[in-house]
């Protein structure tokens, strides 16, 4: 059991824990995938590809057991609602769990329970793993404990509740080894600790020794350096095969290979070399001794280790499944209360979640996916899809979910309660195989506890068998024909189904003559009704589907045809019955006309009621007045979209323009503050510089020196002021035609420019820009902007202009002048002719930078953002602009752009 020194906070959990039921034993096999081992139920589970779906899910396990064992499927309902719970109960959790320190302990256990001896590195797995197993059903209770609602975490706390994580075992073989340097410890047992000491005393005592006579050799010229070193595993020291002699009673152990060096074990270190030999095997003895008992105490407590392992199973597999359901946008189906009537006892059902049967339906499914084409669907959503535990970062959206896309195209299941046989008719090619495929799976799925990817509230009954009839089974080994292996499956199938097993049949009653055909499908039919308790057939004879007007057991369903395209839908139309197409399909593909009318006669004459005709007719109609509305629906949802994107982006356009205005402003405030800061500074120079000649010249020189101050004030005061200065009122009412690409003033936008896009017209209109607006106005209603106005509009970038060759950061002469008569329309920045580089790398960088400028329209404004960061990315792309043969110009980042480049592209 667990340790009894649990934290105190999390006595509500154990209460809890406590009154739940407890299962003495797991009520699932960890190794098997199902409840039957029969080859027809095995078959089934191949046919509907079940394999995959199991391999789709172990990607996302956190465990080498969990990921090489086969997914469990609910033996009855109880259990397959267990599972969902479970399911459920991890969704539930925001904190990643640690499933790093469990290890498949397989080996190692059959290991110890043949009576072999264990190394350290398997003692230490084993520690591990059960330090693992505990901490993670601490995390569980912490994280529940914490919740608004523990209750909702019990069906995960309770796999773990009974199990023994063999505390007393961890602690025994972390009181013996050292994990971290992997050796046995010396309190391990007390004569492994008198060894030691005894051992390191003789050491000690031997190294001086051998440290005396090495040092007395070399002082003698015996070696170039005193050596002490071990040789058959004996301390020796090495001496010159000239000076042998100063050891006369020495013992030679090894020679080199070049027989110029012996090494010798001196007569005084013989007793203690033979202590430490002695001692060594005793140590080695004591510490196999030591491994021994743990790998005992490990066999003898193999049962719960397994048990544990089994139960660490289930838990990985229960937030595997979670993290799989989100993966899909999965959501948890309902057993239906129907399916219970032949249930063992009454305990079983109340333990199972079932729906309401309010709405009639026994299987109530909208929009169900096939998970194998969902995969595929995912990746196209996604730039890397990386099907990971759901312990690592998820994928797709904050909440590990990707949206599907349109394919594949998810399916409705609508099958009434009481309905016992489906007939599903329909073309060739129109997703018949599929749809009953994806009902099989979604039931293996709902019973193996798996949220299924579709919506709502999914319902469905559990089966306890799902036996399928998929393909063609013809053996030539068997001499079985298409027919006779069909036959003979359906016969295997009839003899195994019970009143709680779903069949699923496709083309029934195929590859022979048609009327026997319809004969031998209509009896299995009837014989299926009163032994199953839902069969879904696919089939292609009319007469089936004219079953349901006799027996209330049969419903119809058919699968949708657009005559428009002449292909499939792959949609259900439950409780229809749908025409195969084939004179329509054989027509579009080319047939000549003669055939055709000849086969319509031949149908015309096969069919004994034209009531079936004009019911098609008038299916046909009404199918084509939805599929019309539904495109319409959809074009004009489209032109909704379009427009309020359109709506947001103008809108953002004119509250930027608002602000860099407001910017514009201040920054030409400041400008002309510090132009007259510098005027003042000048003029104070000039006049400290006269006052100090004036104190050292003559009077003679008093004129000179102030025609010489005033000259310089003067050239101060031209300096900085404007050359242009024409007033307002003038250029108002002065006769003004304006030219393309001038900025002019609009009444009705506030004082805010406009820019010209086209000349006067016959009318007098003029057509402006204004953002990403065009409008056309009166001409009266337009005025030139002031030459004080322009300067204020310009200073900026020719200040820019004038700074560039001093600061080396402009293009220089690449074109500015030749350039000068191109209009470059409104330079405002929007989301078309933005490129952002901020947080790539540079290679990346540099890529979209090209792609960027060489989709440019001529003559239009690039702004690159590239932040303000190390810089690298900013020196990349004023490189690529410098040297790209589009870019004419660009202006580098300002106080009103900071982070900033704007580009001119030609």
């Amino acid at each position: 059991m667990i340790d009894s020194n649990s934290p105190m906070q999390l006595s509500s959990i154990n209460v809890l824990l406590i009154s739940v039921k407890k299962s003495p034993k797991p009520f699932f096999k960890t190794r098997l995938c199902s409840n039957s081992n029969n080859s027809l139920h095995t078959e089934t589970l191949n046919t509907l590809e079940w394999p995959s779906v199991c391999k789709q899910l172990s990607a996302f396990t956190s465990t080498s057991v969990a990921s090489s064992a086969r997914i469990p499927i609910g033996r009855t309902p109880g259990e397959s609602q267990k599972l969902l719970d479970q399911t459920s109960a991890a969704i539930l959790f925001t904190e990643p769990l640690d499933f790093s320190g469990i290890h498949d302990l397989t080996d190692i256990l059959h290991v110890a329970t043949s009576g072999h001896l264990l190394s350290i590195r398997e003692l230490c797995t084993v520690r591990c793993t059960l330090s693992a197993a505990r901490e993670l059903f601490h995390h569980l209770k912490r994280f529940a404990s914490a919740s608004n609602h523990p209750h909702r975490y019990l069906p995960l706390l309770e796999i773990l509740q009974d199990c023994d994580f063999q505390v007393s075992l961890e602690r025994k073989i972390e009181f013996c080894i050292d994990c971290n340097l992997s050796v046995i410890l010396g309190r391990a047992s007390e004569d492994l600790e008198i060894i030691r000491s005894e051992r390191k005393r003789n050491i000690d005592m031997l190294d001086s020794l051998l440290k005396e006579v090495s040092s007395q050799i070399f002082q003698a010229g015996g070696i170039d350096r005193p050596l002490i070193t071990k040789r058959r595993s004996r301390m020796c020291v090495g001496i010159r095969a000239s000076h042998r002699y100063l050891l006369p009673d020495g013992v030679v152990l090894n020679v080199s290979s070049s027989g110029a060096t012996y090494f010798m074990e001196p007569k005084n270190a013989i007793d203690l070399n033979n202590l430490e030999v002695r001692l060594s095997n005793s140590e080695k003895a004591e510490e196999n001794a030591i491994l021994s008992m743990l790998a005992s105490e490990i066999a003898n407590s193999e049962s719960d280790i397994k048990y544990l392992l089994d139960k660490i199973l289930e838990v990985d597999l229960a937030f595997a499944r979670a993290a799989y359901a989100q993966w899909m946008n999965g959501v948890c189906p309902i057993f239906s209360l129907v399916n219970f009537e032949g249930c063992d006892s009454v305990e079983e059902v109340n333990d199972v979640s079932v729906a309401q049967e309010d709405d009639g339906l026994t299987v109530n499914i909208d929009g169900m996916r096939h998970p194998l084409l969902l995969e595929s669907s995912l990746e196209k959503n996604s730039d890397n899809l990386n099907l990971r535990s759901p312990n690592t970062a998820m994928f797709g959206d904050g909440n590990g979910a990707m949206a599907p896309s349109d394919f594949p195209v998810p399916v409705d299941f609508k099958i009434a309660r009481g309905t016992r046989v489906v007939v599903i008719s329909g073309p060739n090619t129109g997703g018949k195989t599929a749809s009953m495929k994806t009902l099989g799976l979604a039931s293996l799925m709902s019973k193996a506890g798996m949220h299924l990817p579709a919506k709502n509230n999914p319902k469905l009954p559990w089966f306890d068998f799902i036996l399928a009839d998929i393909g063609d089974h013809q053996s030539l080994e068997q001499t079985l024909s298409t027919f006779s292996g069909h036959i003979s499956r359906i016969c295997k199938i009839l003899e195994v189904a019970s009143k709680q097993s779903l069949v699923l049949i496709d083309e029934i009653g195929g590859g022979t003559d048609p009327s026997e055909g319809v004969a031998l499908s209509a009896s299995i039919l009837q014989y299926l009704k009163d032994r199953v308790n839902l069969a879904v057939v696919t089939t292609h004879y009319a007469d089936l589907s004219s079953m349901k007007e006799k027996d209330s057991h049969f419903d119809n369903a058919a699968m949708e045809f657009s005559l428009q395209t002449l292909q499939p839908t792959y949609r259900i139309l439950w409780g229809v019955t749908g025409d195969s197409n084939a004179l329509s399909i054989a027509q579009s593909i080319g047939f000549d006309r003669n055939i055709i009318d000849g086969a319509q006669k031949w149908v015309e004459k096969l069919k004994p009621e034209q009531q079936q005709e004009r019911r098609g007719m008038l299916y046909q109609s009404l199918q084509e007045e939805r599929n019309r509305l539904k495109v319409q629906a959809e074009k004009a949802a489209s032109i909704h979209a379009e427009i309020m994107n359109v709506y947001h982006e103008i809108q953002g356009e004119a509250e930027d323009l608002d602000r860099r205005e407001v910017e514009l402003m201040a920054k030409e405030a400041q400008q002309v503050q510090q132009e007259l800061v510098d005027a003042k500074s000048q003029m104070e120079t000039v006049l400290q510089k006269f006052e100090k000649q004036l104190r050292i010249s003559g009077r003679n020189q008093l004129n000179s020196l102030i025609r010489e101050s005033e000259s310089a004030i003067a050239s101060i005061v031209n300096a900085h002021t404007p050359t242009d200065s024409f007033p307002t009122n003038e250029v108002d009412r002065a006769p003004y035609t304006p030219q393309i690409g001038e900025q002019v003033h609009v009444k009705g936008l506030e004082g805010k420019l406009a820019t010209v896009v086209e000349l006067p017209g016959d009318d007098g209109t003029i057509l402006v820009q204004y953002g990403k607006v065009k409008v056309r106005v009166k001409r009266s209603n337009i005025r030139a902007i002031s030459s004080s106005a322009k300067n204020a509009v310009t200073s900026s970038s020719t200040h820019q202009r004038r700074q560039r060759p001093r600061n080396g950061e402009s293009r220089g002469n690449l074109g500015i002048g030749s350039n000068d008569d191109i209009s470059y329309g409104p330079v405002v920045r929007t989301s078309k002719n933005t490129v952002d580089l901020r947080g790539m790398r540079v290679e990346e960088a540099s890529i979209h930078l090209e792609m960027a400028i060489n989709g440019s329209r001529p003559y239009s404004v690039l702004f690159v953002i590239h932040g303000m960061g190390t810089g690298a990315i900013k020196e990349l792309a004023l490189e690529i602009l410098q040297n790209h043969s589009r870019v004419t110009n660009y202006e580098p980042e300002n106080p009103m752009n900071y982070g900033c480049t704007i580009a001119y592209v030609k």
